[in-house]
Formats: structure tokens, sequence, C-alpha cells
């Protein structure tokens, strides 16, 4: 199966399950969330999350996405394909959500998928 990754904050997940389904800031900004395939989930947390804690990582079954899907380039990396959500993503389209850490030389570490 093919899997979408979305790196988040314990919090932003909490108030997803309130709200009954999942956004960011970037659906307000930039019109779609940012998500990441497994083989770009490290070096994006790498790029953007370097020193945080407290995250997980949303683990996304595409097919159950109820808004649209685009892969698009990448700001920073315009030679990449990254999947963007185009709206809200409900949460049934979630099937799971390990914590999502770096290691103690500050490398990230996928958890098992």
């Amino acid at each position: 199966m093919k899997l979408l990754l979305h790196i988040t904050s314990k919090t932003a997940w909490e108030t997803a399950q309130k709200n009954g389904f999942y956004t960011a800031p970037s659906l307000e900004s930039e019109g779609f969330i940012h998500c990441s395939t497994p083989a770009q989930a490290v070096a994006t947390a790498q790029r953007f999350y370097a020193g945080q804690s407290g995250l997980v990582l949303l683990i996304i079954d595409p097919a159950r996405v109820k808004a649209e899907i685009k892969y698009e380039a990448g700001m920073d990396k315009p030679d990449e394909l990254f999947p963007h959500i185009y709206g809200t993503l409900n949460l049934d389209a979630v099937t799971r959500v390990p914590d999502f850490a770096s290691d103690s030389a500050g490398n990230w570490v996928l958890p098992p998928l």
C-alpha cells in the first residue's frame, strides 16, 4: 500500500481528534497540507523540524483521503515531487500515529511503517 506521511505536533493531533478533522496552518496560508512519501520524511524532518520534540507522524492511506491530493515540486526542492492535500484531512484516512523523534545525535528515525 502506498502511504503518505505528515509531521505534526501531538497537540495538533489532539485538536484534530476533538474537531473531527485535521488541518494545518499551511492549508490557510498555502492552500494545502504538506505531506511526504516514506522516502522523503526523514529529509523533510531534518530540513524543517531540527531540534523539535513532541512530534508525531500521521500515517495516511491516500485511498481514504476525501480531499484532492496533488504531487507537486517542493519550494526548496524543485526537482522532487511532494504530496499535498488540498483540504482538511478526514481522520479515518489516518491509519496510525506513532511518535516521531530524533536520536541523541539529532538524526530523525522513521518508525516502522
